[in-house]
């Protein structure tokens, strides 16, 4: 569903670009507002969120799509944890909705998919993972990087129950925006990907944007 915000970019308290390739870890307090920007169209941010007080509660794909029923996400859909708790919901959408179920891209998967001689790619686990060690303060493993969102990315449900990995439906410009109904650590791999088409072969950059004094 396609829904604009009401908030403006000159009201924002934090604003950064990700690079595409490189990650963003920050706390989005809760009642805030943040927005992921698609800059330049068809770019996949993988984004895994977990709740900041307990980080062993974390985004749950599983719980997600068992209550909306949907595996795809869009405004109005809200982000269920582990525990069954909403940590987010989706309040604008000008993109239209974003996969819950595809994965982020691996070393391991690169190989599987495309070639050995892929492997050495960077890929957004790697981003994770360099994350979680340049981080320690949140004492975090491998171990942590579990189900994720990529956003703005198109992995259409084949009629036999299949995945399949097509363009990209964003443009330059699209975003989605999400209210925090917690405290919520968000980690966001800026896909490096070069192998599929999910961003034209052609990673780019990312804006991410927050408001403040959203009550939920």
């Amino acid at each position: 569903m396609i829904k604009e915000s009401q908030f403006g970019p000159e009201d924002t308290v934090y604003r950064e670009t990700v690079e595409a390739g490189d990650y963003w870890m920050h706390t989005i307090k809760r009642g805030q507002v943040f927005r992921i920007l698609d800059l330049e169209g068809n770019q996949a941010a993988d984004t895994l969120f977990y709740n900041a007080a307990d980080l062993t509660e974390r985004y749950s794909a599983v719980d997600t799509i068992r209550e909306q029923g949907n595996v795809y996400l869009t405004a109005g859909s809200k982000l269920l944890s582990t525990e069954g708790a909403v940590m987010l919901e989706i309040t604008a959408d000008t993109c239209g909705r974003h996969d819950t179920i595809g994965g982020a891209c691996a070393t391991e998967s690169n190989t599987v998919r495309y070639a050995h001689s892929t492997k050495c790619m960077h890929a957004c686990r790697d981003s994770w993972l360099l994350a979680v060690a340049e981080n320690v303060q949140y004492g975090m493993s491998k171990r942590d990087i579990t189900h994720n969102i990529n956003f703005f990315m198109n992995v259409p449900v084949t009629s036999d129950g299949g995945l399949t990995f097509e363009d990209g439906i964003s443009a330059p410009g699209k975003y989605v925006e999400m209210r925090a109904e917690m405290d919520v650590l968000v980690l966001i791999s800026n896909c490096p990907q070069l192998n599929n088409p999910c961003n034209a072969y052609n990673p780019t950059p990312i804006d991410v944007l927050v408001w403040d004094g959203v009550s939920g």
